[in-house]
């Protein structure tokens, strides 16, 4: 069964949300205090978030008892496809000379809708789980 609902739609905005904070947390504190390099700091920052969004919309959002070992791999992979769409929708934009953040955030939002419907019919869907 999908897990598509206004309700986990808002959770799954507010845990992206968090997530995105919790990264440029990590990113900036490992260059303020430990003098990591911008492209480093933002990896890792980039890669704890995926950990931390992983499991907040495992138990927040889509909040059950899911099997790690199925749902986590699926996880990473929408993250991976979504960092791709991500890319292509950027590049294009800059191709038709729209200014980067408005091709940003035309990225982010289709990126945003790709992660929520796959992990709410995929990821996370409690016919696997059940």
């Amino acid at each position: 069964m999908s897990q598509i609902s206004q309700s986990s739609f808002l959770r799954f905005l507010l845990v992206g949300g968090s997530a995105t904070l919790f990264h440029y947390t990590i990113m900036a504190a490992l260059i303020y205090f430990q003098n990591i390099t911008a492209g480093v700091a933002s990896a890792t920052g980039y890669t704890l978030s995926i950990f931390y969004n992983y499991y907040a919309n495992a138990h927040f959002t889509f909040g059950g008892s899911h099997s790690h070992a199925r749902s986590l791999p699926r996880f990473l992979f929408t993250a991976l496809v979504g960092l791709g769409i991500n890319q292509i929708v950027l590049l294009q934009g800059i191709n038709f000379s729209m200014p980067i953040v408005i091709a940003q955030l035309i990225g982010t939002a289709t990126v945003l809708i790709w992660n929520y419907l796959v992990n709410a019919t995929w990821t996370f869907s409690r016919r696997d789980f059940q």
